[in-house]
């Protein structure tokens, strides 16, 4: 309540009027409390002058003997005084009110003092003969030059303060009246006043709290106008402001959430103040727990903690690679100083290179699988030539039987050769696909034809029951068909005789499903995710024949067809290959 400015005004003036009323009241009461009594004082001494004038004529023509106490007492009834008539030695020679005889010697009061000088004497005290305070006036009674008595008048002060205390509560009562009435005009008028500042106070939080409306203005000339006017401009200023900040931070935040790097700004004491979803996504962390907690807290890494310490230090760029545990990703991070831009803090920026890492190793691995594929039968072709050099061209028989080899070594290479350009131009997107509906259960019917005698060879049961009612899919058939070859003929080399290899297809989901499954030796966990490579062989199990190109070809025409290929399987418990392709 007592923060609102118009109270606090009216508060203010009230106090500051009952202030001066209070000021007035004293004054008024004392001025007219040393009226009344300068006014007693005036009245007592003209009516001690005439009784003394009285009194002091009978006194000369008849000795003090013949004073009578009833000359006195008329006296004190005519004028409604006390009178006292005081001998010089302070003996009281007459008394209207009280028994003379009980009273004390009068020598040491001060209006008597004056008045045995010869002098008019005046006090106000208390009076311990009547027990209360009184206003005394003394005047001598001169006989010649010499003072023969002294004639007191005295009145007690109740009446005055009677009539003090009734002009007391007239005023208290005024000053109550004139207050209520004052304060309610300065609470009026304060309100009228402040009006305009609570208009402009409510426009300026509304305006703060995001409202996006102006401030209203107010047809004023006077300092609030000003004021409005001045306020207005300020929040137009500040609104643009803020537009211009928004839509640069939602162009910040935009960047730094589509970004692939990940982006730590970290402040001089090691305290995280912006991270970005790549590096939450790339360490693990969520961007809650991650603002406000120390860096090692974040990454878990000494090598970027060191690396934030040293380029902190320097104010210069800082640069590493390593490899994090336990995700095993390899990054390459870079520490910058923001400058005075942003005293004390750095820019982590951090590249999750471990793709790029993984195709190094990948292309380091078809490098060496190419060069051991041909290789071996190049190694082949040499030893063969030089035996034929050495003489075995002069045996018939085994001159034929190395022209055998050789031309079984040529083949090899020639099929590396088709199935390395086969693979290279369905990666490049070259191959013609000659696509159109194909009903699931006659591409496998036909694949499974093709292989049906090579698995009885093999003592293995090959399986298809027919699925009807399910949708066409649009494929080129011919290549299809030659994965799901693919996929029995390594099922078949795989499995052990006795074996079965059964072939389901159904529909999940929008999508034909077609799924190759063997009871053969299994795959371990470890390899499922490399086996679509180029020239991956799993173990030497599955090793072999076969130059390793067969199921990325597989995986590569399957994708090319908008469809996926997986695989499944636990080691001595056989594998399952999926194939899936939209629904026509």
């Amino acid at each position: 309540m007592l923060n609102r400015l118009d109270i606090r005004i009216a508060i203010l003036y009230s106090g500051l009027l009952i202030s001066i009323l209070v000021g007035i009241s004293f004054y008024v009461s004392s001025y007219v409390r040393n009226i009344f009594i300068d006014n007693i004082k005036s009245q007592l001494l003209s009516e001690a002058r005439l009784v003394s004038n009285q009194m002091g004529t009978i006194t000369v023509q008849k000795s003090m003997g013949t004073f009578t106490e009833s000359l006195v007492e008329n006296y004190s009834r005519m004028l409604n005084v006390r009178i006292t008539v005081i001998l010089p030695d302070g003996s009281i020679a007459a008394e209207s009110n009280l028994d003379k005889s009980e009273m004390d010697n009068h020598l040491s009061r001060p209006e008597v003092i004056a008045a045995l000088r010869g002098e008019e004497g005046v006090s106000i005290r208390f009076s311990t003969t009547v027990k209360q305070e009184m206003i005394y006036a003394a005047v001598p009674v001169f006989s010649g030059n010499e003072v023969i008595s002294v004639i007191r008048l005295s009145l007690p002060l109740t009446m005055l303060m009677d009539r003090i205390s009734a002009l007391n509560r007239i005023l208290l009562a005024v000053i109550i009246i004139v207050t209520i009435i004052v304060s309610a005009m300065a609470y009026v008028i304060a309100r009228i006043t402040t009006q305009p500042l609570r208009f402009l106070t409510e426009n300026v939080h509304r305006v703060s709290s995001g409202d996006e409306e102006e401030i209203t203005p107010l047809e004023r000339n006077d300092e609030v106008g000003l004021l409005n006017q001045a306020f207005r401009r300020l929040s137009m200023q500040l609104r643009e402001r803020i537009t211009e900040l928004q839509k640069e931070r939602g162009l910040l935040e935009a960047v730094l959430s589509n970004m692939t790097d990940g982006i730590i700004i970290v402040d001089g004491e090691g305290v995280v103040r912006l991270i970005n979803p790549a590096a939450v996504k790339m360490f693990g962390v969520s961007e809650e727990n991650a603002l406000g907690k120390t860096l090692i807290e974040v990454l878990r890494s000494h090598q970027l903690v060191e690396l934030w310490r040293k380029s902190n230090m320097t104010r210069q760029t800082e640069t590493t690679t390593l490899e994090t545990s336990p995700e095993r990703l390899f990054i390459q991070a870079v520490a910058t100083s923001l400058g005075s831009d942003l005293p004390d803090q750095t820019l982590l920026i951090i590249q999750d290179l471990t793709r790029i890492k993984r195709l190094e190793i990948v292309r380091r691995d078809f490098v060496s699988n190419v060069s051991h594929e041909i290789r071996t039968p190049l190694a082949s072709l040499k030893a063969l030539t030089e035996t034929l050099h050495e003489g075995a061209l002069e045996d018939p028989p085994a001159a034929r039987r190395f022209l055998s080899q050789m031309d079984t070594e040529i083949d090899n290479l020639t099929q590396l050769v088709r199935e390395l350009l086969e693979l290279s131009r369905i990666e490049s997107g070259r191959v013609p696909f000659h696509r159109s509906n194909v009903d699931s259960n006659q591409l496998i019917q036909d694949a499974v034809g093709r292989m049906k005698l090579q698995a009885e060879r093999a003592g293995l049961t090959l399986k298809f029951e027919p699925k009807e009612q399910l949708p066409q899919i649009r494929v080129d058939k011919e290549r299809v068909e030659q994965v799901l070859v693919n996929l029995i003929h390594n099922a078949i080399k795989f499995t052990p005789p006795g074996g079965t290899i059964q072939i389901h297809n159904s529909l999940e989901r929008g999508q034909v499903l077609i799924v190759v499954e063997d009871t053969g030796v299994g795959i371990a966990e470890a390899d499922l995710p490399r086996i679509f490579e180029r020239f991956y062989k799993a173990d030497r199990a599955r090793s072999g024949g076969g130059t390793g190109l067969g199921l990325s070809i597989a995986r590569h025409t399957v994708e090319a067809h908008g469809g996926r290929i997986w695989a499944e399987s636990e080691p001595g418990h056989g594998s399952r290959f999926y194939l899936s392709f939209p629904a026509v």
